[in-house]
């Protein structure tokens, strides 16, 4: 009972770790102007208008390791042989993204394939499940 109710938070830590990591990659490549790291959202939202597509592409890149790497971690640690942990994190996830696009000026393939990519839960999710149990 304990590792199902473990399962989530690590599978978010997981996958909130992929997200920061990939970013800060596209960060460096693609450097946003300082006021938009200083929590200023006008500043962001100006950043995220004029982005360049690569440095957009980067957040999904994130999204989407971060979406196989939670879904195969909450599977691990549930060891119930179930996609649920997996999914409740894709869904937590799959809510954050869709709040931070409304929140900014995302085009509309960000959008697509924002939300898609969280589907790769269930790819971690199967390929822990059909790994040796720990």
């Amino acid at each position: 009972m304990l590792r199902r109710i473990l399962a989530v938070p690590a599978g978010l830590i997981a996958g909130i770790i992929c997200i920061t990591l990939v970013e800060k990659i596209g960060h460096h490549l693609y450097p946003p102007p300082a006021a938009a790291g200083s929590r200023d959202m006008t500043a962001m939202k100006e950043y995220v208008a004029h982005a360049p597509f690569m440095a957009l592409f980067f957040v999904i890149i994130g999204y989407a390791l971060a979406a196989f790497v939670s879904g195969f971690t909450a599977s691990k640690v549930a060891n119930n042989a179930k996609h649920t942990s997996a999914v409740v994190c894709g869904v937590i996830f799959l809510l954050i993204t869709i709040y931070m696009m409304a929140s900014l000026p995302t085009p509309a393939w960000f959008w697509v394939l924002g939300i898609l990519v969280w589907g790769l839960v269930f790819a971690g999710s199967s390929l822990a499940l059909k790994t040796k149990k720990i």
